[in-house]
Formats: structure tokens, C-alpha cells, sequence
């Protein structure tokens, strides 16, 4: 199963009302945002975009606005990740359903499964599900970090097409890049490192940061893609800070909070998540400033 997307792949906040109402308006203007600068893809209800805390019923609600609001001018990957095995397929189904260009599978969190137990729930999803399959590995959050033997064997499967590597692990990412089908997409899910993945062949940028730089991020992804290490170079450390700082608390605490600073969006969150501490609101905001006017110089 081809799948051709590649570049800065924008991991979407759900924005939310102060009282944690999902706002769809602020959605509309989100998507409409990216599709006018240049963004290559929108990741809808991954884990910038709070899974764990929107019901079924509004995850897939959020989805089907996403892809409602893209009307076909950008593809929408849908998070349909689960611990469950059988609501990580029911979810993929929905996906499918209402138009995804794929789905993005995490690596069931909690259950700490083995290399066997991960390769038989991605396994199974694929047989499931007629919907391009990206895996998204992040041992920070999952425990588990799966296995780039078990990732090439699944890689042979007629729809897992690719990975979001958010394990910031540049060897183990490059040896994959070296052992993976050409055709077997390899995205960064780590945006202060996903220069060096991209220019060793990486094919993109899952990315948080293109939440608030979207122009920027698309270029430095295609800058990088085409080996262009001294221009993609000044825009990377224009917003090495921001790739920093937003992780000063859990994502996407910073995040949310750095779109409401720029007027995108409010600022909304569901518990146990909770707003950006108010020590790190001049931190982030002064570097996003900062990024602004360096990347106009």
C-alpha cells in the first residue's frame, strides 16, 4: 500500500473552551491555518491532540470535523491508538470510514506487553483495517520501547507504512533508515532532533512545534529532506529553544498555552492536565518571540 506523505506532519492540539468544551470554530481556523502555510500533513487526536481524555464519541467527532474542515486539501492522520487491541481496530475502522488517509498506532501504553505481544497487536490491526498504518513508538509515555527487529518485520505487512520515532534516539533511528524498505516512511517525533534524522533520510517531522511555526517547519523539513544542512541549519536554531521549552511540562500544557499567547486558540485543557505554570509563561513566550524576529533577520 503506497503512502507518499512526507515533510512536517502537524501533531493538531484539540482546542478547548476554558471549561474544557471543545471548540470546533478554533478547530476550523487550525486546519485552515496549516493548509494555507504549507503544512504536508495534519495529525488529528494523537497525543498533542488529548486521546486520553475526550470520549469516543468526541474523538471521533474532532476526527470527522478535522477531516471535514481539510476538505481534501491536506491529509488528516488519525490517532487510533489504544492498549486495547480491539479498540485500537475498532478506532481505525471509524477512521476509515470517515476518510483518514491513515491512522497512527501507538504502542500500547500501561500493559507493558512483550516484543511478541507488540508484534501480534500491530499485526492484527493490519489484517484488520484497509487504512495505512504508521506506528508511533514513544517509550516515554508507553514504557515500552518496540523493537527495530520487530519493526522491520511488520514494515513487510501490506499497510503498515511507516513509524513516528519519538524516541529521540538518533542510532537507532539511522539503523533503521538503513534496514527499513525504501518505501517504509520514517518520521522524527522528536522535533529537536529531527534535523539529523531527516538529512541521514528521515522522511518528516511529526511535529508539535509546527502547532505554532507551521511555515517554518514545512521548510526546514524540506530543506533537511534535500540535504540542505546549512539553510535548514538557521531555521533549527531559531527555534531550538521552542523545541525545548515546549516541554518544559507535559505536552501539550506548553503548547495550548502557546497558541492562546499568539491569539490561535484558547487555552483549554481537561484535567489531570493543567494550564502552563506561570514560571514558565515569560520563558516560553519570550522565546517564542525571540524565534519570530530571528527568523525574519
Amino acid at each position: 500500500m503506497r503512502f507518499n506523505v512526507k515533510g512536517s506532519l502537524v501533531a493538531l492540539i484539540t482546542p478547548m473552551q476554558k471549561d474544557g468544551a471543545i471548540d470546533y470554530e478554533s478547530l476550523e481556523n487550525l486546519v485552515n491555518f496549516h493548509v494555507e502555510s504549507g503544512t504536508n500533513a495534519i495529525v488529528s487526536v494523537g497525543t498533542t491532540g488529548e486521546p486520553t481524555t475526550l470520549s469516543t464519541k468526541e474523538h471521533l467527532s474532532v476526527l470527522a470535523s478535522t477531516i471535514k474542515y481539510a476538505a481534501g486539501r491536506i491529509p488528516i492522520i488519525a490517532g487510533t491508538g489504544s492498549n486495547s487491541t480491539s479498540e485500537a481496530i475498532d478506532l481505525a475502522k471509524e477512521a476509515s470510514s470517515l476518510g483518514a488517509s491513515g491512522c497512527l498506532q501507538v504502542v500500547p501504553y500501561y500493559n507493558k506487553p512483550t516484543q511478541t505481544g507488540l508484534y501480534k497487536h500491530f499485526d492484527l490491526i493490519s489484517s484488520s483495517v484497509d487504512l495505512p498504518i504508521v506506528i508511533y513508538n514513544v517509550p516515554s509515555r508507553t514504557v515500552v520501547d518496540i523493537s527495530n527487529d520487530v519493526i522491520i518485520d511488520l514494515a513487510q505487512s501490506k499497510n503498515i507504512v511507516g513509524i513516528k520515532d519519538a524516541t529521540g534516539k538518533l542510532n537507532k533511528g539511522m539503523q533503521l533508515i538503513s534496514k527499513a524498505p525504501h518505501d517504509f516512511m520514517i518520521y522524527s517525533g522528536d522535533d529537536a532532533t529531527a534535523i539529523l534524522l531527516m538529512l541521514m533520510g528521515g522522511h518528516g517531522n511529526i511535529s508539535v512545534t509546527a502547532n505554532i511555526f507551521p511555515r517554518e517547519m514545512s521548510r526546514l523539513c524540506n530543506l533537511a529532506m534535500n540535504g540542505n544542512l546549512s539553510e535548514a541549519k538557521k531555521i533549527h536554531m531559531a527555534l531550538l529553544d521552542v523545541h525545548n521549552y515546549l516541554f518544559l511540562e507535559s505536552n501539550p500544557i506548553p503548547v495550548k498555552w502557546a497558541l492562546a499567547f499568539l491569539g490561535l486558540a484558547h487555552e483549554g485543557i481537561r484535567l489531570p492536565l493543567h494550564e502552563l505554570s506561570f514560571e514558565y509563561r515569560t520563558i516560553l513566550g519570550n522565546a517564542i518571540l525571540r524565534a519570530k524576529q530571528n527568523l525574519t533577520v
